[in-house]
């Protein structure tokens, strides 16, 4: 598997980033919805990768800067096609060792709460994210549960 930076946000990932916006439309009220639709992947303080294996788009995450400290990790999704492949763990760990590059002290995300959130819960774990208070400009919310890790400096 292969990452690519994708700012320009291609075909492949279009079609991605719209699949999660429908799957959140399914499992989050509107008010708890917070994943980026493609302009907002396009800001300047994001920064969007996909995750390439065999020439099939496997996985996408982004990665927002919130300040010089710390960032939030934005639109982590996988294909249908490469569940349970890697692809996931390997965009997460991008994502990682990226805002480690550029300085951060924290990684934060916000994930839904509900049991179709799990498997995610489960994989932010597995990499030493911990439950936090929401950060940013998020509110508490039933609907959202937050996550963070301190990275290395």
């Amino acid at each position: 598997m292969e990452i690519k930076l994708d700012n320009d946000i291609g075909k492949e990932a279009t079609e991605l980033i719209m699949d999660h916006l429908r799957d959140m439309a399914i499992h989050s009220p509107p008010e708890s919805r917070h994943a980026l639709n493609l302009d907002g992947l396009k800001q300047p303080d994001i920064t969007f990768w996909g995750v390439w294996d065999d020439g099939e788009l496997a996985g996408c995450g982004a990665l927002k800067e919130l300040d010089s400290e710390q960032g939030e990790i934005k639109s982590m999704k996988t294909s249908p096609a490469h569940l349970r492949k890697g692809a996931a763990k390997k965009i997460l760990l991008h994502i990682i060792e990226e805002a480690a590059k550029r300085g951060y002290r924290r990684l934060s995300l916000e994930t839904g709460s509900m049991a179709a959130f799990a498997p995610a819960r489960r994989l932010y774990e597995s990499f030493g994210f911990t439950y936090c208070e929401p950060f940013g400009n998020y509110k508490a919310d039933p609907n959202s549960l937050f996550m963070t890790k301190e990275l290395k400096m």
